[in-house]
């Protein structure tokens, strides 16, 4: 049941998320390709969970960062794929007014998660290559835990106000939301709430959490290239490039995404646009992050090849 008469008004008691696509073969073929990308999502980053865990060479700040980057990208991907992929096989999918509420919550969580790691990762590099010296004492493994504590704190009040502002919000007409996801502006668009401070608190916490990392991003990798510049050694340069490269790459698609997202005027772009950067931002990127530091990581491909050899002989 969708809706309860409630007075002169209808209150909404669940949503029908309108997906993707009404198209049946491209529902189809977006099926195929979407639960692949899952797929290899979960297989690929719990391997790099299990593999940081096992190897002692990877036992440092930046891979335990990046092990915690992994869960993040699991968390964020399960909790829009599953239900994404229901709707490419129903020709109508609902969703509780509380199921709603749980995935705009854990979408907002673990989204700013990983937005906080990047963040952390290169304050990591930025101790690791421009003070060396200190960086045994600066990142010990008391420090690492704290920044990760902050990140999730931070995370969880981030989420708080995304699901407090979805409960002070009234719906009061159509239920339909034009999103594969419950995501909060399509829902701020079918609300009949006359305040416009529900709508406008998410973005402003959200919108301080986006300009804090990036600030810290900006500065520590200002930081970096400056120490770079200066090493006199050739390999020296190469091995602090090699190790920032990935990490680059991971920050440009993630804020890449999420600027066209939450920061361009929406009526600078279509819903069907907003909806496929939102693929790419929650499905694919998850998927992006392990394969780009794996590829460009000595340390993991030298780790992944000591567990092969050890199966091998095994």
């Amino acid at each position: 049941m969708d809706s309860l008469w409630d007075g002169n008004h209808t209150a909404v008691t669940g949503f029908i998320l309108l997906g993707l696509t009404d198209d049946l073969v491209l529902k189809v073929i977006l099926f195929m390709i979407i639960l692949c990308i899952y797929l290899v999502t979960i297989s690929v980053n719990f391997n790099i969970i299990i593999l940081i865990r096992i190897s002692s060479q990877l036992h440092h700040p930046m891979y335990f960062f990046l092990s915690q980057l992994a869960f993040a990208d699991i968390c964020l991907s399960t909790s829009v794929t599953p239900n994404m992929l229901v709707n490419f096989l129903v020709e109508r999918n609902p969703i509780s007014y509380h199921g709603c509420c749980t995935q705009l919550g854990s979408a907002a969580f673990f989204g700013t998660v990983e937005c906080l790691l990047l963040a952390i990762m290169a304050y990591d590099r930025f101790m690791a290559i421009y003070k060396p010296l200190f960086y045994s004492t600066k990142m010990s493994t008391q420090v690492c835990v704290q920044l990760l504590i902050v990140a999730y704190v931070s995370s969880f009040l981030n989420a708080s106000s995304f699901v407090i502002c979805y409960h002070f919000l009234s719906f009061c007409g159509p239920n339909r939301v034009n999103h594969f996801f419950c995501d909060f502006a399509p829902l701020v668009e079918l609300s009949c709430s006359y305040s416009s401070i529900p709508a406008v608190v998410p973005s402003f916490t959200a919108g301080s959490i986006v300009v804090l990392t990036v600030c810290v991003i900006i500065v520590s990798y200002m930081y970096i290239l400056i120490t770079i510049l200066r090493m006199r050694s050739s390999e020296g340069r190469h091995k602090a490039f090699s190790t920032c490269t990935a990490h680059l790459a991971a920050v440009g698609l993630y804020f890449g995404t999420i600027t066209f997202i939450y920061v361009l005027p929406k009526s600078s772009y279509s819903t069907d646009q907003n909806k496929m950067v939102s693929v790419f931002y929650m499905v694919v990127i998850p998927m992006l992050n392990p394969i780009i530091y794996s590829l460009r990581n000595n340390d993991i491909k030298g780790a992944l090849k000591k567990v092969f050899l050890k199966k091998i002989i095994s």
